[in-house]
């Protein structure tokens, strides 16, 4: 592996020595981690192995639910006293899309929940109302994501003052349905491929916006099908020229389009609209496919916050190229993968609360001549359930912090802040909702044939997720994007450059992390060890650090060879393990940050046993990595193991007040195997005994 300072001096070499004896000496004589200055928190991790904690399902459900939980429970009540706005189990696709769209109106018109003035007032409790009405129907949750995130996102912030004084109040009181045209039929992910023209006319003061072959007609448009009236398009900005016959490509920009007439909804002379059809999942949501012939639009309906046309067809920007305009152009669009990864973990939430309370409800066998014991009590089950448990937990800090920081990042509009958001929603979006999806199998598996039910919910959840691991990004494109800020950073830590707030561990890891593991650490097994968030989080940062500097090293050697692309793509399977491993280790940072933040002791206590099940299980789930580089002896190796599933057997001893602590009411959950009580009556009372 190559030494990040391949010519080290004297100085050098007698710091690392100083520091690797500091380091032997606190594990020769252990004293209390100073880097998370929380004595209590590390006195718990030693304290005696308890049959059962004492778990308030109050106190741990007042921690978790956070100050927006008064608007969930307005909508959880107007839902449950609406039957004739829920979804049944078995309906017809365009059956689904008309109750989806009425569900929508009823949530704005009569509830009286306006979503979008919060995406902007107050972006906590816009995404709290993502999570809630997707809890009650995903394709409501993503068709709200459409209205509101998407066509009525791009259009405020992509546009300017006379964009929001014009469309602000008819988007928010749906009066303007309207969609969000980014993906094409040959292109999603690489928008800078997009081929949909946009060209400008001087003499009418107009843009023609044209589909140039079939490749380009927009694909899998939310809300173009049926309800639509207006489309945010993204197209090439052509601006005539003398020099050349195309004209002057100006790169990717948006224009407001209007699709359908506002009275009478017909189509708009020039627009072709098609249905995509019945999808896997999600079928309350009506995607279309759009193509443009010569349809022209005012001058005025460029979104033009990045970059304008005046009336004589001049160009004038902020922003110097074509390539910063872009990224400002996406970089306002990020909104979209933080309510994704929210709202993944709110179906994960769903998903856990029926798999644990079927599994402590179903009996099956047991010792001979005894009562027979629940399936949760057999540790193969809970070695399904009781990480995906811990995770979940993981997961609701993790989408809380990656939430403060886009308020943040739109109240500030700090480049650093902005720089992080992008990189951790990428990042969040990738790894939450990819765990998701298969948790969602594993849980329908542990719960038998009754898994297998559709009222039971598994499949409907999963065939509507499913597809949140493609839109706002292919997760394995947005794993790349992660990877490649980690190269970024990890480049300009060499150069004296400053590290934005989620890669500050590299400035500490890439220096000591590196060095020879320490001789004594990678033997010691003591549980007060292993259960020491010190330990757990230098050990996820230890294996992201290895990765980052040896990927470093495998892409300047192939690049010789191979080219820039050659060489990134000779190396890809490492860089997205390198960037599940980032993500991995920023999800355990908060964790830690909020079992430290509780201030309930014996709250703390549980939150700090799930804690440590999630990063000791993820230690041995990758257990192959630390011993390749002798982190890990095998001794230790196998304390861990032991440990993680001793853990698993102790968090299923509060896995009940766990899932209630989530605070979900039946009316949503919905699943009869998945009820607090009288499970199997209301299951049987649905088959109709």
């Amino acid at each position: 592996m190559e030494n990040p300072n391949p010519n080290p001096t004297n100085e050098d070499e007698t710091q690392i020595v100083i520091r690797r004896i500091q380091r032997l000496k606190l594990h020769l004589t252990p004293t209390q981690p100073s880097s998370l200055n929380n004595n209590q928190l590390h006195l718990l991790t030693c304290a005696g192995r308890k049959k059962k904690l004492n778990v308030s399902t109050t106190l741990l459900s007042n921690y978790m639910r956070g100050k927006h939980r008064d608007i969930q429970e307005k909508i959880f009540e107007f839902f449950e006293s609406r039957p004739d706005l829920q979804t049944p189990v078995e309906i017809s696709k365009d059956d689904h899309r008309k109750l989806c769209f009425r569900q929508l109106n009823a949530l704005v018109r009569e509830a009286k929940i306006k979503p979008f003035k919060y995406m902007f007032d107050d972006p906590g409790r816009y995404f709290s109302i993502l999570e809630a009405v997707g809890s009650i129907d995903m394709s409501l949750g993503i068709k709200t994501g459409v209205q509101f995130s998407l066509w009525g996102g791009s259009v405020i912030n992509l546009g300017t003052k006379k964009h929001r004084d014009k469309y602000f109040d008819a988007i928010d009181s749906l009066d303007y349905p309207g969609c969000f045209a980014m993906t094409e039929l040959h292109h999603g992910s690489n928008v800078q491929g997009l081929q949909t023209i946009a060209r400008f006319d001087p003499i009418t003061d107009e843009f023609i916006i044209d589909t140039p072959n079939d490749g380009a007609i927009k694909w899998w448009i939310g809300n173009a099908a049926v309800h639509g009236k207006f489309a945010t398009v993204f197209a090439r900005l052509v601006l005539p020229t003398h020099e050349t016959k195309e004209g002057a490509d100006m790169g990717i920009h948006a224009f407001i389009v209007p699709i359908r007439d506002l009275e009478t909804h017909c189509t708009l002379p020039g627009i072709e609209i098609h249905d995509c059809g019945h999808k896997v999942g999600l079928n309350g949501v009506d995607n279309g496919a759009l193509r443009f012939s010569s349809v022209r639009i005012p001058r005025d309906n460029l979104l033009n916050r990045f970059g304008d046309v005046s009336r004589d067809g001049k160009y004038t920007s902020s922003l110097s190229s074509i390539n910063k305009r872009f990224a400002a152009t996406l970089g306002e669009l990020v909104g979209g993968r933080v309510g994704l990864a929210y709202s993944s973990v709110g179906v994960l939430k769903i998903s856990v609360i029926i798999a644990v309370r079927y599994s402590l409800l179903r009996q099956q066998f047991g010792p001979p001549k005894k009562p027979e014991i629940s399936i949760l009590d057999y540790q193969s089950q809970q070695h399904k359930l009781m990480p995906m448990l811990a995770s979940t937990y993981a997961f609701h800090f993790a989408t809380q912090y990656l939430m403060e920081k886009y308020s943040e990042m739109k109240k500030t509009h700090d480049e650093k802040v902005v720089g992080d958001v992008h990189a951790l929603s990428a990042g969040l979006k990738a790894y939450v909702t990819s765990y998701t999806a298969k948790s969602l199998s594993i849980c329908r598996e542990a719960c038998g044939g009754h898994g297998y039910a559709a009222i039971n919910r598994f499949g409907i959840l999963r065939n509507d997720h499913d597809i949140f691991q493609t839109f706002e990004g292919d997760n394995t494109v947005l794993l790349q994007q992660v990877a490649g800020d980690l190269l970024k950073q990890y480049k300009e830590k060499f150069q004296g450059g400053t590290l934005t707030v989620t890669w500050n561990y590299l400035r500490e890891s890439m220096s000591s992390y590196l060095s020879q593991p320490n001789p004594v650490t990678t033997r010691w097994e003591g549980e007060g060890h292993l259960r020491d968030p010190t330990f757990q989080l230098d050990a996820f940062r230890y294996r992201t650090s290895r990765l980052l500097q040896s990927v470093a090293v495998r892409l300047r050697k192939h690049s010789k060879n191979l080219g820039t692309f050659g060489a990134w793509n000779r190396c890809l399977n490492h860089l997205l393990t390198l960037a599940e491993s980032h993500i991995e280790s920023v999800i355990l940072a908060k964790f830690i940050d909020a079992v430290q933040s509780c201030p309930d002791r014996e709250t703390r206590a549980v939150l700090k046993l799930t804690c440590d099940l999630y990063a000791l299980d993820r230690i041995w789930n990758d257990i192959g990595t630390y011993r390749n580089v002798d982190y890990v002896a095998p001794n230790k190796a196998k304390a861990i193991h032991k440990l993680s599933e001793y853990l698993s057997f102790q968090v299923k001893n509060v896995a009940r007040e766990l899932v209630d602590a989530f605070d979900l009411p039946d009316n949503v959950t919905r699943a009869p195997i998945g009820m607090q009580s009288e499970a199997y009556a209301h299951y049987t009372q649905y088959v109709g005994f």
